[in-house]
């Protein structure tokens, strides 16, 4: 590689970049317009806005009597200090306990208990004066209640002379009657509930004081508090570090989706694509160059969008004092913005490098803004899982792409980076391993001249099936692949929803072996295998060679059941650090161990049957049969290529199984299975290492797994090792099957046409 060429692309593609009005306006305009236009607007917007007083009923209000505080004054609510409160917050509407025609017709009982259909009655009749007077909230102070109160803090102090173990006296209760169904609601119920718990705490406090007793009697425990945080940093800084990473991801790919687009889809619609391509650089050249330029792009537009969010959240923040200390925020950190700004160069590479590949797969300008919307739907999951309150940095969370770095960015302004910073090793090691990734997809994509140069051809879904069904081919192509194993996914999701399954240890303990056995195992089974099946014969010509049943090798099978078995205590390792890496939820856990009673409760070979021999044969169908047969439309006998149909089969087998934990081992021991299935070019010897790892599982659960092994680490390391070392020679075993044939499987022989149905 000359860096040569790449410094010229680089400055040719900027010179043409720079003559773009509307990519200048989206990169550098935009944001430095959007937030200050934003905050006048803000302000516009709030002269228009009041605050909205609650409007509460009050029945059978007659005053406090003696020393005891007053709860409303000038038809207001009275605050602590015993001044009525503001006419904006609460506005009262004082009626008579007797229009309540219960009161009126002497039906309210002398204990003051209501029956359930009295209560009824009682709120219908409240509801009806609040639709009248167009009130949120009622409180309504039974008969005699005043009366009551103004004798408790006499009947209190006697009952505290005798030192009673009886209870103190109690107090009629009023009726808060409240609608919670719109905010406007449930503002005027919190102010209502406020109020009235304050005043009840205050004829407490005068009830005590009157009995000579402390007031503190009923607090016994006081607190000293210390805010440890300096005046610097008393800000809302967890309010910060989610909005600041959002904002900075979410415009770090929109800066590198809008230049990556005119780059590719816009050169091939102008014609000068041709003219680059031609040139002595070289296609990895050419994309490290445009890739340089998008991500200039790219962090220049987060840096502006950063400095603008925090320039304009100063003036307004100086503008609203007292509600900014009132709410305890501030303006953003500005040292952390510059640690952000570091952050964001390998999410910059990634962002670009994806909407690079995009960019050249699309055959014009238009096409490629349709993209946008899946990488935001991809992308926007992954920024908003780290904003969990339960969410921090660890080592699981540091494996996850893009969520990692979100995390980092919070800990970075949240100064937690001190203990946490080992984790950005592996958050920078993923990082950088999606980058590469998504270069290689980027240079791929270029020295395809079919996805560089294809046909704008109109494609409709219903005229594809129709030509799929009447023109099959032998072999499942590429699309139809992936077809069957999302309709696998979809339909077991709904599966899963609409079967009556318990959600409980008890609900499983509950059911017989037979029901279970359908309802959680055999009917997602047969699902998985009727949708390959009758996409194998309604799609292709060849169902044999489409489930892979050729007849393998014969040494195969019997090295692939020795691979399991050699494999087996990795896999068990791999297992146990996944659970210390993503702990399984306690309901989860008991859930498991529920399943693993149930089926414990049969006949051992009926467990086989159902854990090992099931799914063996129907996802290996599935996933190793059609699918992978289906993908290797993109292998063409590339290496690499190879490794991309093996890993897209494995993610679809992960992502069929309902458990993280359990997902994370699939993909990898798919990774497995696809190899074995793709060298032997059957799938036999991929069924039976399913077939046989399961029954190895079962086994080793059924006889206390491996636990003999905790205290014996040298007998454990050795058999780790020595699996390690004779399954790696399996491997090259079966990765030499391919040569010792005459070619490689090939999809499209001329003797392969399509034939019409």
């Amino acid at each position: 590689m000359q860096w040569k060429n790449v410094r010229l692309i680089f400055r040719r593609e900027m010179r043409d970049q720079l003559r773009d009005r509307r990519t200048l306006f989206m990169i550098a305009v935009l944001p430095i317009l959007f937030y200050p236009l934003l905050g006048v607007s803000f302000f516009q917007i709030a002269q228009f806005l009041r605050e909205h007083p609650s409007r509460v009923l009050i029945l059978g209000y007659e005053g406090t009597g003696g020393n005891l505080p007053e709860l409303i004054r000038q038809d207001r609510f009275a605050v602590a200090s015993g001044e009525p409160s503001s006419a904006t917050s609460v506005q009262l509407e004082l009626l008579p306990l007797t229009r309540l025609a219960f009161v009126r017709r002497g039906e309210w009982p002398d204990d003051d208990n209501l029956t359930a259909e009295q209560s009824k009655i009682v709120n219908r009749q409240i509801r009806a004066l609040m639709n009248r007077y167009g009130c949120e909230a009622a409180v309504c102070f039974p008969p005699g209640f005043f009366k009551e109160l103004e004798s408790y803090p006499v009947r209190f102090r006697n009952h505290a002379r005798k030192a009673s173990q009886k209870p103190p006296p109690a107090v009629p209760r009023p009726l808060l009657v409240y609608d919670d169904s719109s905010d406007k609601k449930v503002l005027a119920h919190a102010r209502v509930d406020r109020a009235l718990t304050d005043w009840s705490a205050q004829v407490g406090q005068e009830s005590l004081a009157a009995s000579n007793l402390s007031q503190w009697a009923a607090r016994p425990i006081e607190f000293s508090r210390f805010d440890l945080a300096e005046d610097a940093d008393k800000i809302n800084v967890s309010l910060w570090s989610k909005i600041l990473p959002f904002v900075l991801l979410i415009w770090a790919v929109t800066g590198a989706f809008y230049p990556a687009i005119d780059l590719c889809a816009g050169e091939k619609e102008r014609g000068t694509l041709e003219t680059l391509l031609t040139s002595p650089a070289r296609r990895g050249e050419i994309v490290l160059g445009k890739l340089f330029t998008v991500m200039l792009f790219s962090i220049t537009t987060a840096i502006l969008n950063l400095v603008a969010m925090a320039i304009t959240g100063r003036v307004v923040m100086s503008q609203l004092k007292d509600l900014a200390a009132q709410a305890d925020v501030g303006p953003p950190p500005l040292a952390a913005l510059f640690y952000l700004a570091l952050i964001l160069i390998p999410i910059a590479a990634l962002f670009s490098a994806v909407c690079l590949a995009l960019a050249a797969f699309a055959r014009s300008t238009k096409e490629g803004q349709y993209y946008l919307m899946p990488v935001i739907l991809v992308t926007l999951p992954l920024i908003l899982l780290p904003m969990a309150p339960s969410a921090e940095l660890d080592l699981g969370f540091s494996l996850i792409p893009i969520s990692g770095i979100v995390l980092l960015m919070r800990s970075v302004m949240e100064g937690t980076i001190s203990e946490l910073w080992p984790y950005a090793f592996p958050v920078l090691l993923i990082t950088f391993s999606c980058c590469y990734l998504a270069i290689r997809w980027a240079v791929d994509q270029f020295r395809s001249e079919d996805v560089l140069f294809r046909e704008g051809e109109k494609w409709d879904l219903g005229s594809w099936l129709i030509q799929s069904v009447r023109y099959r081919r032998p072999l499942p192509t590429v699309q139809i692949a992936v077809l069957c194993g999302v309709l696998i996914l979809v339909l077991k999701f709904f599966l899963e929803a609409t079967v009556d399954l318990p959600s409980t240890p008890s609900g499983i303990a509950s059911l017989s072996l037979a029901t279970f056995s359908w309802k959680a195992i055999l009917l997602p089974m047969l699902t998985i295998l009727g949708i390959t099946l009758v996409m194998t014969f309604l799609f292709t010509g060849e169902p044999r060679k489409t489930l892979a049943l050729r007849r393998p090798p014969a040494l195969s099978l019997l090295a692939a059941a020795i691979l399991a078995i050699c494999l087996y205590p990795t896999a068990t390792m791999l297992q146990m650090l996944i659970s210390q890496t993503y702990a399984i939820p306690q309901q989860m856990q008991a859930m498991l161990e529920a399943v693993e009673m149930k089926l414990a409760s049969g006949p051992g070979w009926v467990a086989l049957i159902l854990i090992a021999l099931v799914p063996a044969v129907c996802e290996e169908l599935a996933f190793r049969g059609f699918i992978l047969t289906g993908m290797r439309h993109s292998a063409s006998g590339q290496p690499e290529r190879r490794w991309r149909a093996i890993v897209a089969s494995s993610l679809f087998f992960a992502l069929a199984h309902g458990i993280l934990q359990q997902q994370i081992s699939a993909f990898f021991l798919g990774l497995v299975l696809g190899y074995i299935a793709y060298h032997a070019q059957s799938v036999w010897p991929a069924i039976l290492y399913h077939l046989t790892h399961n029954t190895t599982a079962c086994l080793a659960h059924a006889s206390g797994g491996l636990k003999w092994l905790e205290n014996q680490h040298y007998l454990a390391a050795g058999l780790l090792l020595g699996g390690l070392l004779l399954g790696g020679a399996l491997l090259l075993y079966f990765g030499r099957l391919d040569r010792q044939r005459s070619g490689p499987l090939r999809l499209d022989t001329p003797a392969m046409g399509s034939k019409p149905v």
